[in-house]
């Protein structure tokens, strides 16, 4: 069973990753934002510091209980999704999610690119 989870945005992605990394490693997707903040109200406590109220994205508990299940067995977390605005608030949500039961060891990486190179693999040329 790998020992490492690497959690990306798109399931393309994911299968392009998991095809560089090999089996040492499992590569899901967190199909994009998991959690926001409320339509229906401010979203922050104003009488806790403006504290950010996020919840679950209608839809997204089913990718976020896939995700939690898939960190339990594993010693090492990669949060990978892109790195713009949108993958640091992803990260940090899923990073919030897995807390509770997950590894303890959790990273945030970043590709600027997917390639074998990138995922620090030789290219295939150069495996041969």
């Amino acid at each position: 069973m790998p020992k490492r989870l690497v959690i990306v945005e798109s399931p393309a992605k994911a299968r392009t990753l998991k095809r560089y990394l090999g089996d040492d490693y499992t590569v899901k997707a967190s199909m994009g934002h998991v959690k926001d903040l409320p339509k229906s109200s401010l979203g922050v406590d104003v009488e806790q510091g403006f504290k950010p109220d996020y919840q679950v994205i209608k839809g997204k508990a089913k990718a976020l209980r896939e995700l939690k299940k898939a960190a339990k067995g594993v010693d090492e977390v990669f949060l990978a999704p892109d790195p713009d605005r949108e993958g640091e608030a992803i990260a940090w949500h899923v990073y919030q999610e897995l807390q509770d039961g997950g590894p303890d060891v959790i990273h945030r990486v970043m590709f600027n690119e997917i390639t074998p190179r990138a995922a620090g693999r030789p290219p295939p040329e150069a495996r041969r």
